[in-house]
């Protein structure tokens, strides 16, 4: 066991009567784990519980959404987390509590603690009737005596099941866009009677929440606080402010730690920072507070840390006292005793997508299952666990194609015992992750790459690169299995005259440096993802001047909502003008003519050195119709972008799946 490289991150800490095994927290995230609403399900524990088998010393699993005072007539509404009922808290329950209890005694099992966090996330009540999430439109209902009342007496109902529970500790929720968030932020907070003013007397809804916690809980579990260090938000508190307010409630003698993040919800930068940001960009805001408050009070401090190197050295220099690593334990479950044993190379590193938590806060489907873009186990485990078993008949298995579904097809089923030769064409493992790593602020997406070699050599899996992959090359194998991951290629929009003009080319060309471009370009934009700001950030970055003309109603639309305003964010800090709802009718030597999405309208735009085109891609599925047709494969399987061009996430699980499959 090696654990001297990382003294500091396995080192136990004392918070409050709370004793954590090491400084690695998974803070709370509501990524919608349980498939039974209202209960701690099977799934949940197995999700939430991997973390603490898998190393991690502090688990937050997932908020318990508080009571409000809704009237007995309206419907439920929460704003911002649909699907939760307002009427009813659901901790309350017998089975609830059954589930909770269970999941912390295989929390305690693993060596753990458990934190709950209680929340009241509303968007429609607040202390005064301004907007809590400038990026929707509710405007609240102002809580009154009753109502504040009612909701204070709602953390100390909900901190007594915690306590009944077992748990270790509980946070109260007071950032983005919670109901003690506005309370303490002065955008949000216009009162003028004892609920609101200065810094101090904002806090007062919170300190009154802590102490009816304590009251009801006593000392024997550890109590604190989530507030953001900055908002980032017009109007809003700037670090000195929530210094005041943090040093403030410190005082108090109520709270034995401080989780503190960075960002608003919805903003640029978020307090869920993707790769765009750099790993603790905003780790200062955690040192004030070290060196703000009482050393008993432990300051936890959270904004995208993935690395373990970086969270050794900001605990070794005094920036904080534990670390928020929630989505490195998303990525790896077990990256934690991975790093504790030496075996760095094997951590699947997160490279900040931000899918994960973007696509728990706006579910596409129901009921909904946690998603991973570089894991496939995440939101599966369960269903891995079963099936996850060596072959008893190992197979001669020839992948074809080395992206992301290849690989993980030929990761797994060589894990699992069959004899894999994996074919890919160009020089390196990775597919169109290699071309996205070349955008600004996406070069962590290598670190996928890297894993994927690794592993390749880890699981015994044959790589031959530069490989020509027709049928003849293939069947010369003698395969058994056949997996064609052989991706896709980039689409050129149909019946538009001049198309095929010579300065008319291809985005993911221009990213690898194949073709050239003007200094004058037109993006032709008919894909809704990070595609085309990726492109146009990486052509405004070598001093181009850059349009989109996107089909939608703006640049992005399938972005969510931790993410877009960064990506908008940096289109204008790169001076990339977007003319939105318009479709490429036609190239003229001179002109690009364009009409409207919705209408019949035409514009012609004219000074365009080039035309770069990002309209989304087609599958290249010719070698599967091949072997399909030839009848000489035992098992022939299609996988990722060959079949159908999605995102990661389904790439990955595509083939990892193909992978238990065999």
């Amino acid at each position: 066991m090696s654990t001297t490289q990382f003294e500091h991150l396995f080192s136990p800490i004392q918070v409050g009567p709370m004793r954590v095994p090491n400084r690695i927290c998974e803070t709370t995230n509501t990524i919608n784990s349980s498939m039974i609403p209202g209960e701690i399900d099977d799934h949940f524990r197995a999700h939430h519980g991997a973390k603490a088998r898998g190393g991690t010393g502090w688990i937050g699993s997932e908020t318990w959404l508080l009571n409000m005072p809704f009237p007995p007539e309206t419907p439920d509404e929460v704003g911002l987390a649909v699907g939760f009922a307002a009427h009813y808290s659901v901790y309350q329950s017998p089975a609830f509590i059954a589930g909770m209890k269970k999941f912390v005694e295989e929390v305690h099992a693993a060596g753990s603690v458990v934190i709950v966090q209680l929340t009241h996330l509303s968007a429609v009540w607040a202390p005064s009737s301004v907007v809590v999430v400038g990026a929707q439109d509710y405007t609240p209902h102002v809580l009154g005596e009753e109502e504040i009342e009612f909701c204070l007496n709602t953390y100390a109902d909900a901190a007594a099941v915690a306590k009944e529970v077992g748990a270790d500790g509980i946070e109260i929720h007071c950032a983005h866009e919670t109901l003690c968030y506005s309370f303490l932020s002065p955008v949000t907070n216009k009162r003028t009677d004892r609920w609101g003013g200065g810094p101090q007397e904002r806090s007062t809804f919170v300190l009154e929440a802590l102490k009816r916690v304590r009251a009801r809980v006593g000392d024997s579990v550890a109590l604190g606080i989530r507030m953001a260090g900055m908002e980032f938000r017009t109007g809003g508190a700037e670090h000195l402010e929530m210094r005041e307010i943090a040093y403030h409630i410190s005082e108090s003698g109520l709270i034995d730690f401080f989780d503190i993040d960075v960002g608003h919800c919805w903003g640029a930068p978020s307090y869920v920072p993707s790769s765009y940001y750099a790993n603790a960009a905003y780790k200062e805001v955690g040192k004030a507070a070290r060196t703000d408050i009482d050393p008993k009070v432990k300051v936890l401090f959270s904004g995208r840390i993935n690395d373990v190197g970086t969270a050794e050295t900001l605990l070794k220099e005094g920036y904080c006292d534990l670390v928020g690593m929630v989505r490195a334990g998303i990525a790896d479950p077990n990256f934690a005793n991975k790093a504790r044993e030496g075996r760095l190379m094997e951590i699947r590193r997160c490279i900040a997508c931000t899918r994960c938590i973007d696509e728990a806060a706006e579910p596409r489907t129901f009921p909904y299952a946690p998603t991973c873009s570089i894991n496939p186990l995440i939101g599966h485990e369960l269903q891995w666990k079963e099936k996850f078993q060596p072959t008893k008949t190992p197979k001669r298995v020839v992948v074809v194609g080395g992206g992301l579904a290849g690989c993980e097809a030929a990761r797994i089923a060589a894990l699992r015992g069959h004899r894999v030769t994996l074919l890919e064409q160009s020089a390196r493992l990775g597919g169109q992750l290699l071309i996205a790593s070349k955008a600004p602020g996406r070069n962590d997406f290598e670190d996928q790459i890297y894993f994927e070699e690794n592993e390749m050599k880890r699981a015994g899996v044959e790589v031959r690169l530069n490989a020509k992959a027709d049928i003849a090359a293939v069947k010369a194998l003698s395969p058994e299995v056949v997996v064609v991951a052989t991706g896709s290629l980039p689409r050129v929009p149909s019946d538009v005259p001049g198309i095929d003009r010579p300065n008319v080319v291809q985005g993911w060309d221009v990213m690898q440096g194949k073709v050239s471009v003007g200094k004058r370009v037109a993006v032709i934009s008919q894909e809704d993802y990070y595609e085309t700001p990726c492109v146009a950030e990486f052509l405004a970055a070598q001093g181009k001047q850059v349009e989109v003309f996107h089909k939608s109603v703006h640049l992005g639309s399938e972005i969510a909502r931790y993410s877009i305003g960064m990506v908008l964010r940096r289109m204008e800090e790169c001076n990339v003008k977007i003319h939105p709802n318009l479709m490429l009718k036609a190239v003229h030597p001179d002109a690009i003519e364009l009409v409207s999405s919705w209408g019949t309208r035409t514009y012609r735009e004219t000074g365009f050195d080039s035309i770069v085109l990002v309209c989304g891609s087609i599958p290249q599925a010719g070698l599967y119709d091949q072997l399909k047709a030839d009848k000489s494969v035992a098992q022939l399987y299609i996988a990722g972008s060959a079949w159908l061009p999605r995102f990661m996430a389904e790439a990955t699980q595509h083939g990892a799946s193909i992978g238990l499959a065999i």
